[in-house]
C-alpha cells in the first residue's frame, strides 16, 4: 500500500492510501465540523445539514441523487458526530471516479427552503426516536453533564425547540463558513489511481472559496456531577458514568483503548467476570471515546433497579482495584489481542480503512497505515496502562441514571 497526498490552492486536502491489490474502492469527504461547533442558537444544524446535503443541487433532485448512487452500486451513507460530519461511499474500482464526482456536486447543494421545512419535521421524528432509546438517551445526557458549559456537551440532535427555530438563513450561513474547502478533506482507500482523483476533485472543487472556520479547544476536567431521571415508561435501570481520557492527538490513547477493554469489553472484562456472570446487570460495557483535545471513557450498565446500589458498589470496587494494583500481564495480553484482531479484520476492506485514515489526517495531520497502529498497539506495557490510570482515575466520573421511580 502507499500513501499519497496533495492540497489545492484553496486549501482542500486530498489523501489517498492505494491498495492494487483491493477489489473495490471507498470515497469520503471529511468536513471538520459537529455540535461542538454550533452555538445554542443552530443547536443541531449540523446533522440538519447533513440530511439537507441528499436533498439535491441546483441541477439534480433528491431522487436523482438516490438514481445516481444506485446506478453505480454505491454502499454510501453519511454520519454526524460532535466534532465531524463525513460522506463516504464504496463501489467498484471503475466507479470511483463517478461516484467521487457525485459527492463533488453534493458537497455544494441547493438548500431550497421547500426541503427545509419538510426536512425539519424529519429530525424531529428522529430526536424523538431516540429518546426512546433508553441506552441513547442516557449516554446523550451524561456527556451533556459531564461537559456543561463546554462545547463537547452540545448535543448532535439538538432539541425541538431549536430545530422548529432555526431559519434556512441561519442553516446557509453555517455551510458558508463551515464548508469551506480548508475546512474538508477527501480521502480515499483501495484500488484507484490517486492523480486522477486529484485531477478530478481540482475541476469540480478547486474555485470554492477559503474560509476561517475555527474550533475552540480547551481543557476540561468534567463537572463530575450525579443525577438521577425517573420516568413511568421504564422498568430497568439505565446507567452512563463519564470519566476523562486523553485526546486523539495524545499518544497514549493506545493504552486508553485497552484499558477500556480491560475494565469493560463485553466479554471476559472486569465488568463481565463483576456485573453480567454474576446475573447483577444484563449490560455492562465501556467504550473509550477520542475528541479534539478531549477524551472520554464511557461505561453503560443495564441493570434492574432494585440491583443498582449493589451494582454501582461492584463499580467502585473495579475502580479501587485498578487504581490501586493497575492491570496485569495477562489482562493487557488479552486486551492487545482483541484491539489486533478488530484492526486488522476491519482493515481488510477499503472501506473499513476509510475512517482511520479520513479522521486520523483531520484530527493529528499525519497518516498512520495499519503496520503503524498494530506496532503502536503492541508497545503498549502494562506500566504505560497503570500510568494512565494513575492521571485519569476511573472513580472521578460523571453519572446519569435513567429509570422507573422508586416506590
Amino acid at each position: 500500500m502507499e500513501f499519497k497526498k496533495t492540497t489545492l490552492d484553496n486549501g482542500l486536502t486530498i489523501i489517498g492510501e492505494v491498495n492494487e491489490d483491493a477489489l473495490s474502492a471507498a470515497v469520503g469527504f471529511f468536513c471538520r465540523t459537529g455540535s461542538r461547533d454550533e452555538t445554542p442558537q443552530i443547536s443541531g444544524v449540523s446533522h440538519f445539514l447533513e440530511h439537507m446535503m441528499f436533498k439535491g443541487t441546483e441541477t439534480m433532485t433528491a431522487l436523482e441523487v438516490n438514481e445516481a448512487f444506485d446506478h453505480l452500486g454505491a454502499k454510501f451513507n453519511a454520519f454526524t458526530s460532535e466534532e465531524n460530519t463525513v460522506y463516504y461511499a464504496a463501489v467498484l474500482p471503475e466507479y470511483l471516479q463517478d461516484v467521487s464526482k457525485l459527492w463533488s456536486q453534493l458537497m455544494r447543494p441547493s438548500l431550497r427552503d421547500d426541503d427545509f421545512d419538510i426536512e425539519k419535521n424529519v429530525i424531529k421524528e428522529e430526536i424523538a426516536m431516540y429518546k426512546d432509546m433508553p441506552h441513547f438517551d442516557v449516554m446523550d445526557r451524561c456527556r451533556a453533564l459531564h461537559f456543561k458549559g463546554h462545547p463537547c456537551g452540545n448535543s448532535v440532535l439538538g432539541t425541538n425547540e431549536s430545530i422548529d427555530n432555526l431559519t434556512a438563513d441561519q442553516m446557509r450561513d453555517y455551510f458558508a463558513s463551515r464548508y469551506a474547502p480548508d475546512n474538508l478533506t477527501v480521502a480515499c482507500c483501495g484500488n484507484f489511481d490517486f492523480d486522477q482523483l486529484c485531477t478530478l476533485i481540482e475541476s469540480m472543487c478547486g474555485k470554492w472559496e477559503k474560509g476561517h472556520a475555527t474550533r475552540e479547544l480547551s481543557a476540561f476536567d468534567g463537572t463530575h456531577e450525579k443525577n438521577r431521571k425517573e420516568s413511568d415508561s421504564l422498568v430497568r435501570e439505565h446507567i452512563c458514568l463519564l470519566s476523562g481520557a486523553v485526546s486523539m492527538q495524545d499518544d497514549r490513547k493506545y493504552a486508553g483503548s485497552l484499558l477500556s477493554l480491560i475494565a469493560g469489553d463485553q466479554t471476559g472484562s472486569r465488568y463481565f467476570w463483576g456485573l453480567v456472570d454474576n446475573a447483577l446487570a444484563e449490560v455492562a460495557a465501556m467504550q473509550y471515546e477520542t475528541m479534539d483535545g478531549a477524551g472520554g471513557l464511557y461505561s453503560y450498565i443495564r441493570c434492574n433497579p432494585q440491583d443498582q446500589d449493589k451494582v454501582m458498589e461492584v463499580v467502585e470496587g473495579i475502580f479501587a482495584d485498578l487504581e490501586k494494583d493497575g492491570v496485569t500481564e495477562e489482562e493487557l495480553e488479552k486486551a492487545r489481542n482483541k484491539v489486533l484482531s478488530a484492526i486488522t479484520i476491519k482493515s481488510e476492506q477499503p472501506m473499513g480503512r476509510l475512517t482511520n485514515l479520513g479522521l486520523n489526517w483531520v484530527y493529528c495531520q499525519e497518516y498512520k497505515s495499519v503496520a503503524d497502529d498494530v506496532k503502536a498497539i503492541k508497545a503498549v506495557t502494562v506500566d504505560d496502562v497503570n500510568k494512565l490510570i494513575k492521571d485519569y482515575p476511573l472513580s472521578s466520573y460523571t453519572k446519569v441514571a435513567l429509570g422507573p421511580k422508586k416506590a
